[in-house]
């Protein structure tokens, strides 16, 4: 769905596949058929695509990712200013990486300093999908690491793109106190994420997302910031249709499943579908899957998600004489 992977390829981007929309290619012929295979349709996509999932350099349905976070953060700013007319924030920092566009915007209309305060390792996985809450923990040390002068002394405003479990948030305000931070204000360019996602992203069951039965005051306890403050669904919605290029329909429906609840194709929060996914996504179920089933054995199959050289169970398709060493090559103790 995303335009980069047209851009890439070197290919121009004529339009997106429409709602209900069958598209076949006949590579004998070399043509191209379309048919609208459902009677009533209306253009609903994932609004967390935009918040998260999708690169900024994106276009999809006629929308620039880039320019939807810079409304968030836009909106993002003037939600805290209405709650903290006199806030004391001395610097904006983002959370790497999908803020960094909201956390820009957000400073500029904050008029505070954008500053970089935590740098990313790339080679490390999501934090928020890893099975166990320790591994995560240790995974969000591994993945960033602070600069400490822009910390030290100040009252920080930190941007997330989003806040799921609160491991990683609960981690990065405590690095954030370590580095010297007087004060650690949070703020996230989505709303609570209190439901679970049914159409493909792996968010884990109610019970284990941080804003599930919870108000504000008691999610920054737990995450242990001086206070946290949410986008407002609707302002996240408009962040994204105030973005539709002129040439395309407005798009005001979206699926806003895991703020609101509410979902696109009907289903309803206690239906026994929710119980399987439950039983499916929990730590518990993943951890046993990352054991091979054995949960009592250590799991071999990730490193504070780093993965192992030694993991790779793929058969080498290098011949043996070629100079590139295969990740799967390991020496014959025969030929040694």
């Amino acid at each position: 769905s995303e335009s980069v992977a047209v851009d890439t390829l070197g290919f121009k981007l004529d339009r997106d596949i429409s709602p209900g929309e069958a598209y076949f290619l006949d590579f004998n012929t070399n043509e191209c058929h379309s048919r609208i295979c459902a009677s009533s349709t209306s253009p609903s996509p994932c609004i967390f695509e935009y918040v998260y999932f999708a690169r900024p350099d994106s276009i999809m349905d006629g929308i620039s990712v880039y320019e939807t976070r810079l409304k968030m953060g836009e909106k993002l700013a003037d939600k805290v200013m209405r709650i903290y007319p006199d806030h004391d924030i001395d610097v904006v920092i983002p959370i790497p990486d999908t803020s960094r566009t909201s956390a820009l915007q957000a400073a500029y209309h904050l008029n505070k300093p954008f500053r970089e305060g935590f740098i990313k390792n790339r080679y490390i996985a999501r934090t928020f999908i890893m099975p166990g809450q320790e591994t995560r923990r240790k995974s969000v040390r591994l993945k960033l690491n602070t600069i400490k002068s822009e910390f030290a002394g100040r009252n920080v405003l930190l941007v997330d793109d989003s806040v799921v479990r609160g491991t990683t948030a609960n981690e990065i305000v405590q690095m954030a106190r370590e580095a010297g931070a007087r004060k650690v204000y949070l703020v996230s360019a989505a709303p609570p994420i209190r439901y679970p996602n049914i159409y493909g992203i792996d968010i884990p069951t109610r019970e284990e997302l941080i804003a599930y039965n919870r108000d504000e005051e008691a999610i920054s306890k737990i995450i242990g910031c001086d206070w946290i403050v949410y986008q407002d669904l609707k302002d996240l919605e408009d962040s994204v249709s105030e973005c539709c290029s002129p040439e395309k329909e407005v798009i005001n429906n979206f699926d806003t499943s895991c703020f609101s609840g509410k979902y696109v194709t009907g289903e309803s929060i206690g239906d026994k579908y929710f119980e399987r996914i439950s039983m499916l996504r929990n730590d518990d179920a993943k951890q046993k899957r990352e054991n091979g089933g054995n949960g009592d054995r250590k799991s071999q199959s990730s490193h504070n998600g780093c993965e192992s050289v030694s993991n790779d169970k793929r058969l080498s398709t290098i011949p043996k004489n070629h100079s590139c060493e295969s990740l799967s090559n390991k020496a014959d103790i025969n030929q040694i």
